[in-house]
């Protein structure tokens, strides 16, 4: 599925490494970043932090060492010309991140006595965490798996899918009745992913697709009228099992809306794409991606 090359690739810009302080994988370094960010990425103190608060401190820690790893396998990639997978879902049925990236970086004794030492509970503080609503379903858990397994097998992979602001729905059971209602899961943030508000892209929705020929003659569709929104790129961390390699997973929201339905946005398709039959649905597949290393996908 995916090969590595063997050549180097050299840059003449290529600057020399910063010093990054060291991040310890033992209990002592854990409890000093965890009470860095408690006072420091939170502004919060024994006193006034909350349950939620003290799992975010946890989250930022972990995510620290993370991204440590995400760096140097990104650059271990582009270092090596490696070929790159790219897989595109429109669900990503993750879960909660915090237990599988600490099992992952097999810091789960380290992080324990640490925490035991700051007066917290491991599994008390995972429970703050709400389930990523990414996706939801058996394809939304294999695309998870996927990434998963990639990562542990080192293979250069990336997954691009959608951030939806809501997830299926928030269950209540008012006077015997199933009672549904939007499930805000980032209603308190999510401290696992990097915003890039360097990378935004146009997207179209809607519009109709119409059928002619160019100025050669040649048959050409166009699809017009459409709906243009700007998507936003989001960078989430996905750690193989104990080897060092964390790869990306970029989920896109919707971030604004650009043209309202009544304008008109044309966009050309090549005549031998066939048109889909659902507009909104041919949008999501003709997204600009863009690697973590900055080119284009």
């Amino acid at each position: 599925m995916a090969s590595t090359g063997s050549k180097k690739r050299t840059s003449s810009r290529e600057a020399p490494p910063a010093a990054l302080p060291e991040l310890g994988m033992d209990s002592r370094s854990l409890q000093r970043s965890i009470a860095a960010h408690l006072a420091y990425s939170l502004a919060k103190d024994r006193f006034s932090a909350t349950d939620f608060d003290r799992y975010k401190s946890l989250a930022l820690a972990v995510r620290d060492r993370l991204f440590r790893r995400w760096s140097a396998t990104q650059r271990r990639y582009y270092d090596t010309t490696a070929k790159r997978v790219y897989y595109l879902s429109l669900e990503f049925l993750m879960g909660r991140t915090l237990r599988n990236a600490v099992l992952n970086l097999g810091l789960e004794k380290s992080v324990r006595i640490a925490l035991e030492r700051l007066g917290m509970d491991l599994e008390e503080l995972e429970s703050q965490e709400v389930d990523a609503g990414l996706g939801n379903g058996g394809l939304g858990r294999l695309a998870a798996c996927f990434l998963d397994s990639m990562a542990t097998q080192a293979l250069p992979a990336y997954g691009y899918g959608i951030r939806y602001e809501y997830g299926i729905f928030s269950q209540h059971i008012v006077e015997g009745r199933q009672v549904e209602a939007p499930d805000s899961w980032l209603r308190n943030g999510n401290p696992w992913e990097i915003e890039r508000p360097e990378y935004i892209y146009p997207v179209q929705f809607h519009g109709t697709v119409a059928e002619g020929t160019d100025e050669l003659g040649r048959k050409s569709v166009e699809w017009r009228d459409t709906t243009t929104v700007m998507a936003m790129a989001y960078d989430t961390p996905i750690p193989g099992y104990r080897n060092e390699t964390v790869n990306n997973m970029r989920p896109s929201p919707r971030a604004s809306s650009t043209s309202p339905p009544s304008t008109t946005a044309t966009t050309r398709v090549p005549s031998r794409t066939r048109p889909s039959r659902n507009p909104s649905r041919a949008s999501c597949t003709r997204t600009t991606m863009c690697r973590p290393d900055g080119s284009s996908a």
